[in-house]
């Protein structure tokens, strides 16, 4: 995907760059083209491994407020994650960060959303399950300061309650709307009032939880017999496995219902799925049954649809792209006005 906050270098500057960084170099292989936000390349470490090294956004590239300094926030889930038990939550070995780039080693299996067409109906279901297990277990981080929004300093979105550090994340992006002149289909303000109206509701989550928020097929990696790609050491029963989590940049400190957002773009998450059925099994809790619940749902796919049409200004995205993302936030409008 084509984006202009990524920065491109050559194999010998992003030689140079591991070398001045962490005293080892890299042979550069390929540019991996499916992200959208960041440069990343497969690479073979000196030491003989193989890694993933993605690069940050170059000083000089706009980006909206919540995504400054989100390299810094995925390195720091990885090394959150690294303290649960093995195998609770599969995603890559984090091997070398520096403040330009992080590097990670090569994860077994395909993109999920790649190897979808070899995936009979019975094995996406028990995918599904698996991956909400593997949620719910990723949830269990907590903030180290108690503190809600996004982790990085750099953006200042964070609060001491999550109503507070939500409003703030919308008007973070009203902000950078006005400043990309991004079609938002509805003034400013009415974002503002339909947050405040769901105040109480957001006022009920009381724990912070890390959420994703991007959970979509592309960042799940499973394995597939028969399928291409590296494979992981599975116990050789045949079952497609989910084997990692990747792109944990947009994560932020707040409520687990949130996940279900992007979640949704890989299939039902209703209280009935798979995936809750997973999520459940696992220890995680999801009360589907409260207006309260169901209020902060539409909150949540409301900012969701004003993070695609925002980022489209910056990023310098088409005008299919942006009609794509401009439907998702008429539908998110439309699911909050409705509550009213």
């Amino acid at each position: 995907m084509q984006s202009q906050t990524k920065r491109r270098l050559s194999p010998e500057d992003l030689d140079a760059l591991l070398r001045r960084s962490v005293g080892a170099g890299c042979r550069m292989e390929a540019e991996l083209t499916d992200g959208w936000f960041n440069t990343a390349y497969r690479v073979l470490l000196d030491d003989g491994r193989a890694a993933v090294v993605k690069l940050a956004p170059p000083p000089e590239a706009p980006v909206l407020r919540y995504e400054r300094g989100i390299l810094a926030t995925e390195a720091m889930v990885y090394r959150r994650i690294a303290e649960l038990p093995v195998g609770a939550v599969p995603t890559p070995e984090l091997l070398h960060t520096g403040e330009e780039f992080l590097a990670v080693a090569v994860l077994a299996g395909t993109p999920w959303d790649k190897a979808s067409d070899d995936l009979p109906p019975a094995a996406e279901r028990a995918l599904r399950r698996e991956l909400g297990a593997v949620t719910a277990r990723l949830h269990t981080l907590a903030p180290v300061d108690g503190r809600f929004g996004y982790p990085a300093t750099e953006s200042a979105l964070s609060a001491p309650d999550w109503r507070t550090a939500f409003a703030a994340m919308v008007d973070a992006l009203l902000d950078d709307a006005a400043r990309w002149q991004s079609p938002l289909d509805a003034p400013p303000a009415e974002f503002r009032t339909l947050v405040a109206e769901g105040g109480s509701a957001l006022d009920e989550v009381t724990e912070p939880r890390l959420v994703h928020f991007d959970l979509w097929p592309g960042n799940v990696f499973v394995d597939v017999p028969g399928k291409g790609g590296r494979r992981s050491r599975g116990d050789g029963d045949g079952r497609p496995r989910i084997t990692g989590l990747i792109d944990h940049e947009r994560a932020f400190w707040g409520d687990p219902a949130a996940e279900l957002v992007s979640l949704a773009f890989g299939g039902d998450t209703g209280p009935d799925s798979d995936l809750v059925a997973g999520y459940t099994e696992a220890g995680g809790t999801l009360d589907f049954t409260g207006p309260a619940f169901r209020h902060r749902l539409a909150l949540y796919r409301l900012y969701l649809g004003l993070v695609l049409v925002v980022e489209c200004g910056p990023r310098g995205y088409g005008t299919d792209h942006l009609a794509y993302c401009r439907r998702a936030l008429a539908e998110g409008l439309a699911g909050v006005r409705a509550l009213g």
